[in-house]
């Protein structure tokens, strides 16, 4: 492509002087049109693509910046400002993976780039890669210690390692030094209602959103610190009007979606919650599209082959130890409760939802064609699975007898998860089926994550993940395999909590009676119900619902058949 001319040059000048007016005087809006004009003089000025891309990332039109971003890096491959901004852009959409990517070459270009270090440790921690987020965090706190992003990227830090008080510490410095640092305040109040210190954690997020509009999403997890009551006249409006917020992100719209459902649930307005999830639902559709169909198939394919002869193969291939305790189910099926249990008894520690077997379950069940598996192959990935997951155990709780993980998705992998510690104990949480759907239905969940939260989609998968644990049941030893009724265990708690704790091979503990004693962080949506006492009130809730279930209606009987079952021991 040719060089600009003098009169092409002459044409930019003004029109690029222009377009910073704007943008120094924050009118990007403004700044669009000399931009773009610019950018049809020289095509190839990576500047004004990044400068383009700026103005659209400010005013929310995200896919254009995402194109003017990467013709800035495909013309200048050492733009670092152009790669962390584009991540920004990536990350608005969703796209999880390409913004990591961006923001990795970002610090590779310019290691210094606090920010990017922070906003790369964020994205990798919710897509469960747990030291590498530390690491990434760390190096935000290294490389800006006197900064926001620095004090911030240190407390994640120190919260991803469950050291809250500490992280709770820092934050209340970076306070004294930022009164008006709200992602500071939003953090505070994740780490004390962790803690279950919700009435300091309300008030956290209601400074979040006071000083900045923007986090309207912090909405969700204020009304999650406590039942929202007609005492709080003011918020259900608060809430509405910020829907309206110019220039609202996807993401913080969905989540004040989801809080005002909470708290029409809360004070009895059913029709007007459900409307609030449905268009929660919404949203996430638009920005994470789930294949149904791609996932029965995977389902399918790993049920061929975990066969009663494969899994046999556990006694020549698994490790002996007996440490792990596998808590797997649909989310909102009970499982941080089991969890709560288990890890209140003194030889137990609690590793919360590990994300390992997300990550080799994959690469065993995509490393073969069928038919064509080689046993020595398959032996040596499993030993250095086994070792490698014990490594992870053991760092949680070095001198624990048994240490928990309850990744609700590792009901993909039990088979795998059996062969190679088939001493293991493997908890399975059954609730309703219409119930789970309806909690699935209306709690938040990160778009880095492939699954639905509603309508066809969900009740898809829904039957997907019943066919995969119908499979379980059948091939898994019952010894190893239990399952948990949800309904069960609330009605009578502790004739299935002292079944839980045999099963584990513990000695009984009378402390595993009150869950809702337990001190450890919780780092789940079930904050606050994990500090009450073992309840009913969530059973059979889909009744209030009834009207506005729509394709999760299609779940009701086998809710209702669920409620009477009564699970093998």
């Amino acid at each position: 492509m040719s060089s600009p001319n003098r009169g092409e040059l002459q044409q930019v000048a003004p029109l690029l002087a222009l377009a910073g007016n704007f943008l120094r005087a924050r009118r990007p809006a403004d700044a669009i049109a000399p931009l773009c004009d610019a950018a049809l003089l020289e095509p190839s000025n990576s500047m004004i693509q990044h400068d383009l891309g700026l103005a659209y990332l400010e005013i929310g039109r995200i896919a254009d910046a995402i194109v003017a971003l990467q013709r800035a890096v495909a013309i200048n491959p050492q733009y670092a400002d152009a790669y962390f901004r584009l991540g920004i852009a990536l990350e608005k959409v969703g796209n999880i993976r390409g913004a990591i990517a961006a923001y990795d070459r970002t610090t590779r270009l310019l290691p210094s780039l606090t920010e990017a270090w922070f906003r790369t440790g964020a994205l990798i921690y919710t897509v469960g890669h747990r030291d590498e987020a530390i690491g990434c965090f760390r190096r935000a706190a290294a490389t800006g210690s006197n900064t926001s992003f620095g004090r911030l990227g240190h407390a994640r830090a120190l919260v991803i390692e469950d050291r809250n008080q500490e992280a709770e510490q820092i934050l209340r410095e970076t306070l004294v030094a930022d009164p008006r640092n709200a992602m500071a305040y939003d953090l505070l109040g994740s780490v004390l209602s962790e803690l279950g210190r919700f009435d300091e954690a309300r008030a956290c997020f209601e400074r979040t959103i006071a000083l900045a509009p923007m986090l309207a999403g912090s909405y969700y997890d204020l009304v999650r610190c406590r039942p929202v009551t007609s005492n709080d006249k003011t918020l259900l409006q608060e809430m509405q009007a910020a829907l309206a917020t110019p220039g609202l992100e996807a993401q913080q719209r969905l989540r004040v979606h989801l809080a005002i459902g909470k708290a029409a649930e809360d004070l009895g307005d059913y029709g007007l919650a459900m409307q609030h999830f449905d268009a929660a639902d919404a949203v996430r559709r638009g920005s994470a599209p789930f294949d149904s169909a791609a996932f029965s198939l995977e389902t399918d394919r790993i049920i061929a082959r975990c066969t009663r002869e494969w899994i046999a193969q556990a006694s020549e291939l698994g490790s002996e130890d007996a440490t792990p305790v596998l808590i797997i189910g649909m989310p909102r099926s009970g499982t941080t409760l089991v969890e709560q249990i288990i890890s209140m008894h003194t030889e137990v520690g609690a590793g919360g939802e590990l994300n390992f077997w997300n990550e080799r379950g994959p690469a065993w069940h995509g490393s073969v064609i069928h038919g064509n598996e080689k046993p020595f192959v398959l032996s040596e990935f499993i030993a250095q699975a086994a070792a490698d997951y014990l490594g992870v155990l053991r760092a949680i709780a070095p001198t624990a007898a048994r240490v928990t993980d309850k990744m609700p998705f590792n009901f993909l992998w039990a088979g795998l998860i059996h062969v190679a510690f088939p001493k293991a104990t493997i908890f399975h949480c059954r609730r309703a089926a219409v119930d789970t759907a309806l909690s699935i239905h209306q709690t938040f969940f990160h778009p880095a994550l492939a699954f639905p939260t509603g309508g066809d989609e969900l009740v898809a998968y829904i039957r997907s993940y019943q066919r995969l644990t119908e499979h379980w049941r059948n091939v898994l030893p019952e010894g190893r395999y239990i399952e948990v009724n949800y309904e069960e265990l609330t009605s009578a708690p502790e004739p299935a909590i002292r079944r839980i704790i045999a099963a584990c091979g513990l000695p009984w503990d009378d402390a595993c009676l009150r869950p809702e004693s337990n001190p450890r962080a919780v780092k789940t949506p079930s904050k606050w119900q994990t500090r009450q006492p073992i309840y009913r009130t969530s059973v059979a809730r889909w009744r209030r619902y009834e009207p506005w279930l729509g394709p999760l209606r299609a779940l009701v009987d086998e809710g209702l058949e669920a409620d009477v079952n009564i699970p093998r021991s």
